[in-house]
């Protein structure tokens, strides 16, 4: 991620999840905190965006309603924008919650964005300790955010300022109170930037001398990633995307690749989620645009 295009990135992802809270029904994820780190002129300009670039997305679509631009954005939205980040964060944060009924007691977030879950499970102040790490720019950002909309930072959220894809170091962590004891990692929305050298170099940086138990739920873009073309092109038009802000997406596996990775890190994957198990969990009977995204799969991974 490009520093200076991070808080763009976090705003997008945040107008994602704060539409979905406000419109979709039923709720995948429902982040009812998201629309209140976005201003109202940043969701109508990121609204507006969204709308006027449909020529690019589905020229048909865009013909068929070019008197409806709330149809538009809900198109574009529901297609290409929230499907991913709405079902691996659902996703995550049902592992998390099961990991919490067990005794987990540290949580890091790594690349956190506009990440709200400290603010929506206040209940787990003083029981689950939250470490938010990500560029200094972003968390700038995101500390402007919060202060703006009047937001209390419970004692348990800690601000990890790192850059973590070429530099992971534990002791950042210790210094804001992390300790070596069992811990739930999320890497959501990262890997695919990442080569795969860079992959596992981070992995077994994050699991360097943590106890059996610690463990990972990340997002990662199987082997069709360049060939896909998805629907709409939706697949095509991500990686196109992403190429032309400069940020292209570098990395895919498959399944044995991941496996052998994720091993090599002393992590066996208790649970692997392909894009129709994902759809079949999240999407499902639905009457709207959202669908699981092709080529994207969720891993839960475990340290022996």
């Amino acid at each position: 991620m490009k520093k200076k295009e991070s808080s763009l990135t976090s705003l997008v992802s945040a107008f994602g999840r704060a539409y979905h809270s406000q419109y979709d029904t039923p709720k995948i994820f429902d982040d009812f905190i998201a629309k209140d780190l976005l201003s109202k002129e940043e969701f109508s300009m990121i609204s507006r965006n969204m709308i006027g670039g449909i020529q690019f997305f589905n020229k048909n679509i865009g013909e068929m309603f070019k008197d409806n631009p709330d149809e538009i954005l809900k198109w574009i939205t529901q297609v290409q924008l929230s499907p991913t980040p709405l079902a691996r964060s659902a996703y995550c944060e049902q592992v998390l919650l099961n990991e919490v009924k067990l005794g987990l007691k540290q949580y890091v977030i790594l690349g956190a964005g506009l990440d709200t879950f400290g603010f929506r499970h206040s209940e787990m102040e003083h029981s689950l300790e939250i470490f938010e790490v990500d560029y200094p720019t972003t968390q700038d950002f995101k500390r402007k955010k919060l202060n703006q909309a009047n937001f209390y930072i419970p004692n348990n959220l800690h601000f990890v300022p790192m850059d973590f894809t070429t530099n992971f170091t534990q002791q950042d962590l210790i210094d804001e109170g992390f300790d070596h004891q069992k811990t739930f990692f999320s890497l959501l929305g990262v890997s695919y930037y990442l080569t795969k050298e860079q992959i596992a170099n981070l992995i077994n940086h994050i699991f360097a001398n943590l106890p059996s138990g610690s463990s990972i739920v990340l997002d990662y873009a199987d082997e069709n990633l360049f060939v896909e073309k998805g629907l709409s092109n939706r697949v095509e038009n991500m990686v196109k995307m992403v190429s032309a802000s400069g940020e292209p997406m570098k990395s895919c596996f498959t399944y044995l690749e991941m496996e052998k990775m994720l091993e090599k890190s002393g992590l066996l994957i208790y649970e692997h989620l392909s894009p129709a198990k994902i759809n079949e969990l999240y999407f499902k009977d639905r009457t709207d645009y959202l669908s699981a995204f092709e080529t994207i799969h969720f891993i839960h991974a475990v340290k022996q």
